[in-house]
């Protein structure tokens, strides 16, 4: 624990669907959910306004319609959500060489080592600064917490959603912590909190008094000894810079159950295939081989397959994965198929079965592909490698299949550009048709038109920047802020805490 507030914990707000409101005039201040939009799709982030009717993330996209029928339900958009977070973790790497990522919009930073602050007040102002560097650069709003160890630093920074900052003085962890569920604390899940609740303990002041012996026997030596020193308020996990990757995975979650024990085997491929290019990309290789199925009752299965040595090559992985789906047994369906790599590397060993087999995989990774794009649907890949599902919405509110009609897909929330009406979004297609409306992050909200899905004129684009330049925006007679909504916290998220303004415990 330290003496000083110098570890800064960011969590930007309601990321993605902050993100789609920023570069959307029209959805500004409206309720925008972001996940997936097939039946068994789920909430990737839902904006403030959608919290209010008591959508929030990993929710059942069906159980959001259902209390928000008039919000926004869009695709994710990984290359701009990706772009956002390049430019939020080169300002936080301005404060120091100590930049632990968790995710695409959250991190720890050590200010100390960074020489950015040595005490509370170097550290407020210092916070204050990163939060008007993140909305100038942006257009966004982060949260930011500060306190003397990475636990407390995370809590202070949920306690500052929506757009504030708090800062917790060492030495009043314990009162801050005493009336808090014990679910605020690292590594207490649902069933954790639900073992301690029997057990008589609800709060972290329960916890403490309980004692050290009494954690460790209710929940094993090494989580009850570090459950009853963070009940304590104590922490001294470091800011790590460079996390080591542990494995890398794809899985994709579908409409309807596949029954079809061949249909099932392609999908496994393609899976391969995409894990293998995601392995790749990190500069890895692996020994392990994962098989994820989940089946239509929910059961989990998972297989394994260590090789001789570490591989990344697409016909290695697609046979290892290949020989564990025979092991599995797949009557009565599947509703979840991932493949993942483990026991990662930074250098390749030729697997000589491999080579042996390289012509015939290809042919078989072709007739993949081809069979997969007729498909229902292609899932998104979600933070840290789940699967979330992206099925086009209907004109009429219903789920439509283009793909399976020979048509082009068009996601919705997707950028696209008219050759007649310049840039614009993707509401909705169904039935042949694509709805488009055609505004830009800096413009008014723009008007809707529609589209035969085969318009020649009509193609896809890339995501434009939220934040113009200042040379820009002095072009354009503009702020090179976009517009924002009212800042609204949900219910859940404390009554009484105005946003926008700095929060300090004592």
């Amino acid at each position: 624990m330290r003496s000083a507030p110098t570890i800064l914990h960011l969590d930007m707000d309601a990321f993605f669907a902050a993100a789609e409101q920023a570069a959307k005039p029209s959805l500004r201040g409206k309720p925008v959910v972001v996940g997936g939009l097939g039946p068994r799709g789920v909430v990737a982030t839902a904006s403030y306004e959608a919290r209010r009717f008591g959508v929030h993330s990993a929710m059942p996209m069906a159980q959001a319609r259902r209390l928000a029928p008039n919000a926004a339900y869009l695709v994710p958009r990984f290359s701009l959500y990706h772009a956002v977070s390049k430019q939020v973790m080169e300002l936080l790497g301005r404060l120091s060489p100590l930049v632990e990522p968790l995710s695409l919009d959250e991190a720890f930073v050590d200010l100390e080592a960074g020489g950015s602050a040595d005490d509370a007040l170097s550290a407020r102002a210092t916070g204050e600064r990163l939060r008007a560097d993140i909305r100038a650069t942006t257009g966004l709003t982060g949260s930011v917490g500060l306190a003397g160890s990475k636990m407390l630093a995370k809590i202070a920074s949920e306690q500052a959603k929506p757009d504030g900052l708090v800062l917790i003085e060492p030495g009043t962890e314990r009162e801050l912590l005493g009336p808090m569920s014990v679910r605020t604390l690292p590594g207490v899940g649902p069933a954790t909190g639900e073992h301690l609740r029997r057990a008589g303990m609800t709060t972290i002041t329960e916890l403490a008094e309980a004692g050290e012996d009494e954690l460790v026997r209710l929940l094993g030596k090494a989580h009850g000894a570090s459950l009853y020193l963070m009940a304590l308020g104590y922490d001294d996990r470091p800011v790590v810079a460079e996390r080591d990757t542990k494995s890398v995975s794809v899985e994709d979650t579908f409409d309807v159950d596949i029954h079809d024990r061949v249909r099932i085997g392609i999908e496994v491929e393609r899976l391969a295939d995409r894990c293998v290019q995601r392995l790749r990309g990190s500069g890895h290789s692996g020994r392990t081989i994962v098989l994820k199925v989940r089946r239509y009752d929910f059961s989990t299965l998972t297989r394994s397959e260590t090789l001789r040595g570490p591989t990344d090559d697409p016909g290695v992985v697609r046979e290892a994965a290949g020989r564990l789906l025979e092991s599995v047994d797949t009557t009565g369906g599947v509703r979840l198929l991932g493949v993942g790599v483990s026991g990662l590397a930074d250098y390749t060993q030729e697997d000589l079965f491999a080579q042996a087999a390289a012509a015939a995989a290809a042919a078989t990774s072709a007739d993949a592909e081809e069979l997969a794009v007729s498909a229902q649907a292609e899932a998104v890949d979600g933070v840290g490698g789940a699967g979330v599902h992206a099925a086009v919405q209907g004109a009429e509110g219903e789920e439509a299949e283009p793909e399976a009609l020979g048509e082009r897909r068009w996601p919705a929330g997707h950028d696209v550009r008219h050759a007649e009406f310049g840039p614009g979004w993707v509401q909705g297609s169904g039935l042949g048709r694509v709805t488009v409306r055609f505004e830009e992050p800096h413009s008014e909200p723009g008007r809707v038109r529609t589209f035969r899905v085969d318009d020649p004129d009509l193609e896809p684009s890339d995501p434009l920047p939220l934040v113009r330049t200042p040379g820009e925006a002095r072009e354009a007679g503009q702020s090179s802020w976009p517009a924002t909504r009212p800042k609204e916290r949900s219910p859940e998220e404390g009554a009484g805490l105005s946003g926008g303004t700095e929060r300090s415990r004592p």
